[in-house]
């Protein structure tokens, strides 16, 4: 019969003309065991055109959907889930699963406000036993779940879908060396399709390139020798194979379970399959020519700028060198692999290897930069104490996606790099106000050879300042002040700036006289600074895109120990809140964690005892140009 890839990619083209009567019927899994293997194969069609047609509307996580619309048809099929336990690691590619298991009416609101999560949510559905959306964490969760079935004397199996990039990281080798240990009963399959999000990289790519060309010798024994019974590699995508062995699997209960299946990212859909990317995430985009929908940017991403600056410092200093975690694209790390080769080093998903190689590296006299997204580095967390601090070596850490990222939700938001980095002995922590700022921490960083030191800036397109030619390099613990005032002062420690300027304004029209200063250090903390506006200013109010215990409680901290708090001086701090925001837009974000230009605006007055007068702010044009009427409304509401 063939695969149902084979059968389906001819009319995917025209994925939104595509019928789906079988997938019309589908209101669960139990509705999948009725079908024969050819409806099945109609029906990866149906689901394959149906996925596409979503995210061409919404966005997301496609290319590896696509990929695994025959297996989630099989597993469904076979096991019965929510009694039986379905683990997608990651979860990239759990949108067909969402599809097929009662979420298909609410599959346009896929990374919206109050819409279906990106990725697996318990809260969600009984059919996502565990969240996730980092890597490498399907293998032990499964195992804690074939634990408790076998001490509880439960039935039901436990299927575990984990990529071929998400095995390389320790903790899945971690994971089934225990699981192998064990012995309990529990099926992995191996979704092996050669990609993270870039290309796979490291000696286990190898070993599967091997493998699924028969060329290794005793292939299997990788696996087989952590206590798996191997089965494979097979075509993830031939429904007429999967079907009649993950049944055999299933029945098969004498200990932890391999199945290797080799599938294609993008599978069925052209323009996925032959983009570099394999469309791994996308923006809305027009099926019939792939052609993404991408608004003119106004300026260039923070992830453009920092990428270009470190090419130009590596220019000048041969010692500096650039380290990824599967994430080149994501971090800019190709922009400088193009320029510098032999510099770059893109470690796998492996962050806690990657922080103490780039430590090893700086303890041998090199430069290193580790650039990895703020919710990615917590992974690593021991290996920045242990490794880094500890020996106090001068590893620099470029923390992309700092503060709310939209419509990845909160497994992506970079909350507490500032306070889990400044709380440690001998660390620097500079926060980017702007893209300019940005240039000149790359060129401090560079210059910077007494102890680590760390850099945060946001996801998404700079402000549109000009751009230095080179980056300064910025006096250490020393901020600026932006604009000078005399009642309340606005401590800003990174690209909230801008919101603390319109406060700034909104103020004004009130008769509120307010400095704006920007910290850009929250360890060392710009001690001078911190005594002028707290001398000469009625109120302080600090303000981060960060968790609570990082800048304003280092600033509290300071001033609370030399007395500075004794009735001088109002102090405010503005945090994230101690919750995690649901995906949206980043505004929408930033307006329920309550850290808008309105907010600063209200707390100053509150603060400082004054009544919002009668005047109706709106007639200002200085303030409205970016407050919009229903906006300022709600300020006091919130």
């Amino acid at each position: 019969m063939g695969s149902a890839w084979e059968e389906s990619t001819v009319d995917l083209s025209r994925a939104n003309d595509i019928a789906t009567p079988l997938l019309d019927r589908v209101q669960g899994p139990d509705d999948l065991k009725s079908l024969d293997s050819r409806s099945l194969v109609q029906l990866a069609g149906e689901l394959r055109g149906e996925t596409i047609r979503i995210v061409s509307e919404t966005g997301g996580h496609l290319g590896s959907s696509l990929g695994v619309i025959e297996l989630t048809i099989a597993i469904h099929a076979v096991f019965e889930a929510p009694r039986d336990t379905i683990i997608w690691d990651v979860s990239h590619q759990c949108y067909p699963h969402k599809i097929l298991t009662g979420r298909r009416a609410r599959m346009l609101s896929l990374r919206k406000k109050n819409g279906l999560s990106g990725f697996t949510r318990r809260a969600e559905s009984d059919y996502d036993p565990f969240g996730a959306a980092h890597s490498s964490t399907s293998i032990s969760a499964g195992l804690g779940f074939a634990t408790a079935r076998d001490l509880t004397h439960e039935q039901g199996h436990v299927v575990c879908v984990i990529g071929d990039g998400a095995m390389s990281a320790g903790m899945a080798f971690e994971a089934m060396n225990n699981a192998g240990r064990s012995g309990r009963p529990m099926i992995v399959i191996l979704n092996d399709n050669d990609m993270s999000i870039s290309a796979s990289t490291g000696a286990l790519q190898q070993h599967l390139a091997a493998v699924r060309e028969g060329s290794g010798a005793n292939s299997g024994n990788l696996f087989e020798n952590f206590g798996f019974d191997y089965h494979g590699p097979v075509d993830g995508h031939d429904l007429d194979t999967l079907l009649p062995l993950l049944a055999r699997l299933r029945d098969a209960r004498n200990g932890p379970i391999l199945l290797h299946a080799v599938t294609r990212k993008g599978a069925g859909y052209a323009p996925a399959e032959t983009s570099g990317d394999k469309y791994h995430g996308v923006n809305p985009f027009d099926v019939y020519t792939g052609v993404q929908a991408k608004g003119q940017p106004k300026a260039p991403s923070y992830t453009k700028v920092f990428a270009d600056a470190l090419i130009q410092e590596a220019g000048h200093d041969d010692r500096i060198v650039a380290i990824t975690a599967a994430m080149a694209a994501g971090t800019g790390i190709d922009r400088f692999e193009a320029s510098f080769p032999k510099r770059t080093f893109d470690v796998g998903i492996a962050e806690q290897h990657a922080v103490t190689f780039a430590a090893g590296l700086a303890a041998a006299g090199m430069k290193p930069f580790c650039a990895i997204y703020s919710t990615f580095l917590q992974r690593a967390y021991d290996q920045i104490v242990h490794d880094v601090a500890l020996q106090h070596l001068p590893v620099r850490f470029a923390i992309d996606r700092a503060g709310l990222v939209g419509a990845d939700g909160p497994t992506h938001a970079g909350s507490f790099d500032i306070l889990c980095l400044a709380n440690l002995p001998g660390f620097t922590v500079m926060a980017a106000s702007d893209e300019a700022e940005l240039v000149h921490m790359v060129a401090t960083a560079a210059a910077h050879d007494h102890g680590p030191i760390a850099f945060r800036y946001p996801r998404g397109e700079g402000t549109g300042v000009t751009l230095p030619t080179r980056g300064e390099i910025l006096p250490i613990g020393r901020g600026r002040i932006i604009e000078q005032g005399s009642q309340v002062a606005l401590l800003s420690f990174g690209t909230r700036l801008a919101d603390c300027l319109k406060a700034r304004r909104l103020l004004a029209l009130e008769g509120i006289s307010a400095t704006v200063a920007d910290a850009r250090f929250a360890k060392p903390l710009d001690t001078a600074l911190l005594a002028d506006l707290v001398d000469n200013h009625t109120m302080l109010i600090t303000i981060e895109e960060g968790a609570t215990g990082g800048f304003g409680a280092l600033v509290l901290h300071h001033l609370a120990n030399r007395g500075m708090l004794d009735g001088r001086c109002a102090l405010r701090t503005m945090t994230l809140p101690d919750t995690f925001i649901a995906q949206a837009s980043p505004d929408d974000m930033y307006e329920e964690a309550k850290l808008t230009a309105r907010h600063i605006a209200a707390l100053a007055r509150s603060g400082l005892g004054i009544a919002r007068p009668n005047a109706d702010l709106r007639r200002s044009t200085i303030a409205g140009q970016a407050e919009l009427p229903a906006r300022l409304h709600r300020a006091e509401d919130r």
